[in-house]
């Protein structure tokens, strides 16, 4: 059973930096892709950070420029560095793969349990 543990969210002040961290761990073969989002209380979770094996990346408008998504392929583990933090980026941050386990299953998206991201104007 593939499992995802997030961390390193906390507080920061706006301006200020977090890196978070996701381990994938458990029957897996491979990684294609992993993600991460992130849900603020009374909306809808959206996808901040994406990248795949082939080292695209991708990135919501609201974080371009100041957030980067990174992997460790040897750790299969996903890194999300975030700078220059506003209020607006505060909410639960999950990290998702897209993962083909073994033995073969037909799962392949799989959750973590989130981190709590919050910015103080």
């Amino acid at each position: 059973q593939v499992q995802l543990l997030e961390s390193g969210g906390g507080t920061v002040q706006h301006g200020g930096s977090l890196r978070l961290s996701c381990l994938a761990s458990g029957g897996i073969f491979r990684i294609d892709a992993m993600s991460w989002y992130r849900q603020a209380p009374g909306k809808e979770r959206e996808r901040v950070a994406a990248d795949t094996s082939s080292g695209t990346s991708t990135y919501a408008s609201s974080v371009r420029g100041r957030f980067i998504i990174s992997r460790d392929n040897a750790r299969n583990t996903s890194f999300l560095q975030m700078n220059n933090l506003t209020p607006e980026d505060t909410g639960t941050y999950y990290c998702n793969a897209k993962a083909i386990t073994t033995p073969l299953t037909s799962k392949y998206d799989f959750w973590g349990q989130g981190t709590q991201v919050t910015v103080s104007s």
